[in-house]
């Protein structure tokens, strides 16, 4: 088993608060929740309205995770570039389907495409392209470290935007001098 029973209960816990199309009502949320997800890849792949553009620009290690003798030997410039397709649903939330390729903590290439959603709050009344956004990640990814094995994963998302340029950041969960991991990359949508 990847994830311990307690992380496997967070990330369901997450996938049925912050589903696109709410809170599912009766027991079969899951059912629910995996028909909302595949009905908003296929919309995102054939409705998409924008070309984004990724640019990868910190996997930063929690200092408080890792000892010196790990941080030293990490790289920390996920040098990189992705591309996606997006749109935004009746909602006003944010869909992406997106492929990026960066260097990891290892230096190595590592591949990852996979399916974002976030819910979109325009907090300023007066000026309503700039944007927040939270939700999660769904995704594939191949890390040298695991000999390129696909790997799925479900992480959490967030962004602050400005019209068409976005800061996403994800947060890889982890344990002592592993995970821990503050991931940033730039969106810039056409």
């Amino acid at each position: 088993m990847i994830f311990p029973k307690n992380m496997t209960f967070t990330l369901l816990s997450f996938l049925y608060f912050y589903t696109p199309e709410g809170y599912c009502e009766n027991a079969g949320f899951l059912n629910n929740s995996y028909d909302n997800f595949k009905h908003n890849v296929k919309e995102t792949w054939r409705d998409a309205d924008g070309k984004d553009i990724y640019v990868p620009v910190l996997t930063w290690h929690n200092r408080y995770a890792y000892d010196e003798k790990h941080l030293d030997k990490y790289n920390e410039k996920p040098w990189g570039l992705g591309g996606g397709i997006s749109r935004f649903d009746e909602k006003q939330n944010w869909n992406g389907l997106y492929f990026m390729a960066f260097k990891d903590s290892f230096n190595h290439w590592e591949p990852i495409g996979g399916y974002g959603w976030e819910k979109i709050w325009r907090p300023l009344e007066n000026n309503q392209d700039f944007k927040l956004g939270a939700g999660y990640t769904a995704f594939i990814t191949l890390r040298e470290k695991w000999n390129y094995i696909p790997v799925p994963a479900i992480l959490p998302l967030a962004s602050i935007g400005y019209k068409n340029v976005n800061l996403q950041a994800t947060y890889i969960p982890g344990t002592r001098n592993n995970g821990n991991v503050l991931f940033c990359w730039f969106r810039f949508t056409f």
